[in-house]
């Protein structure tokens, strides 16, 4: 069976690409979760990909057309992850070369993400993709009072 990449277009795919999704954000506590946040994203121009195995999804990845005075008008890739049991199948690769694909037919001059600097494995993926580490994000958390 032939592999598919497919962008998730309703509730149902969102809630099936849920426990996919949760190995990369295990903070997210459910499905439902995920739908509302993937719902709120959308209406920002957020999408779902995944690569389909017959019923079976094997990689994910949340991405965006952005635009900033840092990098102009880019793809940014939110999320990518490939199944822990899938892993070295070639997933993750394929679901690169369609995002690749898909910034060069939206204009945007690069392919941006970012990753922790725990994540060695995914930054080898990374280099061997041609992405190159420019910048580090630092962070400033603003807690809640109520």
């Amino acid at each position: 069976m032939s592999a598919r990449i497919v962008v998730l277009e309703s509730d149902e795919q969102v809630i099936a690409a849920f426990p996919l999704m949760h190995q990369l954000r295990p903070h997210l506590a459910d499905a439902a979760e995920l739908v509302t946040r993937w719902k709120r994203q959308t209406a920002d121009g957020y999408r779902l990909a995944g690569i389909w195995e017959g019923d079976r999804l094997m990689a994910l990845a949340g991405y965006r057309i952005a635009d900033n005075l840092i990098v102009g008008r880019h793809l940014y890739v939110d999320d990518l992850v490939t199944d822990a049991n899938a892993r070295s199948g070639g997933y993750g690769q394929r679901l690169m070369d369609w995002l690749k694909t898909q910034t060069e037919a939206a204009g945007c001059t690069q392919l941006v993400l970012d990753t922790p600097l725990t994540n060695v494995l995914g930054h080898r993926f990374y280099y061997r993709n041609g992405l190159l580490t420019r910048a580090l994000r630092f962070y400033f958390p603003i807690e809640s009072k109520a």
